[in-house]
């Protein structure tokens, strides 16, 4: 991952808004401000309840609280996978992260 500050996601399965289909997701790197409302802890561990609350504030497009409970696991555990990637350190995130 050479960009520190965001990730693209492609989703095995594309979120489907009315006439928009969303098949890519970028993820940034959050501010402290928009971990609010959660435990840092809960979204190491993946917790879904946490990344409902951190993503819609972290992607773009904006995907809703609605479409992170309706995404396909596969497609939540990458998205889970960026988060917790932006809160490890450089060293730490080369040791957890595939390349």
């Amino acid at each position: 991952m050479s960009d520190t500050t965001t990730q693209t996601i492609t989703l095995d399965s594309p979120i489907e808004r009315g006439a928009q289909t969303i098949d890519q997701v970028r993820v940034r790197k959050p501010k402290a401000g928009e971990l609010r409302g959660t435990q840092l802890v809960n979204l190491l561990h993946m917790d879904v309840a946490a990344l409902e609350i951190v993503l819609p504030r972290i992607t773009i497009p904006t995907i809703t609280r609605q479409d992170v409970g309706n995404l396909d696991p596969a497609d939540l555990t990458q998205l889970a996978m960026a988060v917790t990637g932006f809160l490890l350190t450089k060293a730490n995130r080369e040791d957890f992260l595939p390349a």
